[in-house]
């Protein structure tokens, strides 16, 4: 159970790809019976707002999003043209703005980030029931 697609990077890509997640989740949902908790479909929306919206700002051409279920989690794939590894900077209050691979970090269970031959790929994985904390392998 997987879906992907490319964005163009325009102004409405950010909210066009919560929205395929969400629908993505739904469907999953409705077709398949799975279990998603309402708070694994906000925090899918936000782990792909907040990657889509980097790659946006920082990767030159499109994005490709891919999403996919791998045992009780859903996991978020998001390519970019930039090869440059993101780093979560240390917490500071005062920074306004740049904390969103820091929130990203402490919400999912795992983030992977592969420099590709091209860009880079990012691999975030969600636990799609509440009985796993973000942490949990399961």
């Amino acid at each position: 159970m997987q879906v992907g697609y490319a964005l163009g990077g325009d102004d409405g890509c950010i909210a066009e790809a919560r929205h395929h997640a969400a629908d993505f989740l739904t469907r999953l949902q409705g077709e398949h019976d799975l279990d998603v908790s309402p708070r694994a479909m906000d925090l899918t929306q936000l782990v792909v707002s907040e990657l889509v919206t980097n790659s946006r700002k920082y990767a030159p051409g499109p994005v490709l999003v891919e999403l996919r279920i791998a045992g009780a989690a859903v996991e978020v794939v998001v390519w970019d043209s930039d090869p440059t590894v993101p780093e979560a900077r240390v917490a500071d209050p005062d920074r306004i703005g740049q904390h969103g691979l820091e929130i990203v970090k402490v919400i999912v269970q795992s983030l992977d980030i592969q420099r590709q031959s091209v860009g880079k790929r990012i691999t975030a994985r969600i636990a799609l029931s509440d009985t796993c904390t973000s942490k949990d392998s399961c």
